[in-house]
């Protein structure tokens, strides 16, 4: 006669459990990378610590503690872990709730949010659907489905000669290079470029750069660094300047973006 489930750290494991949502969690390294794949179920990615960027082929989506990323089944995708990373991955069956998102995105992750995301990686993974275990579930499953998107993304083209642009950028967001150059390095005329990159990614290569710095940033931030080595670490040319931009992209300078979050960890 077979025992319960028991706990693993492979998402592989949760892909056929006789559940609606599966719980993982696990610690990863900073460095750490998960290569490209994909999962039978849709997948909702939160860290209580560290910070994690998972890219698509349609977009590149960074992950701090506050947030988490939603990933529908089927949807190929790679990981990168910047500090100690403690993940905890929901596996949802995709007709586990009406109104579920149909295409990656970060959201905001409340407090409740947060609080049952932990709790659902304590429970039995074959929990009692119908008793309070069960209850969590849905609540977790309600709350995904209500919950806000975050402008924590940045699209990703699919024409070959822009791919290799955009790749070198997300490495070095730093990078100063005039328009002509990329275009030149992608072997197009510059009316050429600015008219394909547009099409793309739904904005101008200027607009989409400056969303590269910004949420690079973000992502040094929430690990600790310092706002003025960030700053400059993603091409700013003082402090100042990217407050001021921080400030315009979200609303409020970068100091009170993650702090009030922080200290409530």
């Amino acid at each position: 006669m077979n025992g319960p489930l028991r706990r693993s750290t492979r998402g592989i494991d949760y892909q056929d459990i006789p559940r609606p949502v599966g719980a993982l969690a696990d610690e990863y390294a900073d460095g750490h990378v998960d290569p490209k794949h994909s999962h039978e179920r849709a997948q909702l990615v939160y860290s209580t610590t560290g910070v994690m960027t998972v890219i698509t082929d349609q977009a590149s989506f960074v992950v701090p503690p506050q947030r988490a990323v939603w990933v529908p089944a089927g949807v190929e995708h790679e990981a990168h872990c910047r500090g100690h990373v403690s993940c905890r991955t929901l596996y949802v069956d995709p007709v586990a709730a009406p109104g579920l998102p149909s295409v990656c995105r970060v959201i905001e992750v409340s407090d409740l949010l947060r609080a049952l995301i932990v709790e659902a990686t304590r429970l039995p993974i074959e929990y009692d659907v119908n008793g309070r275990d069960g209850r969590v579930m849905a609540l977790i499953l309600d709350d995904i489905v209500a919950s806000q998107a975050a402008p924590l993304h940045v699209p990703m083209p699919r024409h070959p000669r822009l791919i290799p642009i955009c790749v070198a950028i997300l490495q070095d967001p730093a990078q100063d290079d005039v328009l002509d150059d990329w275009a030149e390095l992608a072997r197009m005329g510059r009316r050429t470029f600015t008219r394909i990159f547009r099409r793309e990614t739904g904005m101008s290569f200027a607009a989409w750069r400056q969303n590269v710095r910004l949420i690079e940033a973000l992502s040094r931030l929430a690990t600790g660094e310092p706002v003025t080595r960030v700053a400059l670490d993603v091409g700013y040319n003082s402090p100042s300047a990217f407050a001021a931009m921080f400030r315009r992209a979200f609303g409020v300078p970068p100091t009170h973006y993650l702090s009030d979050r922080f200290a409530s960890e």
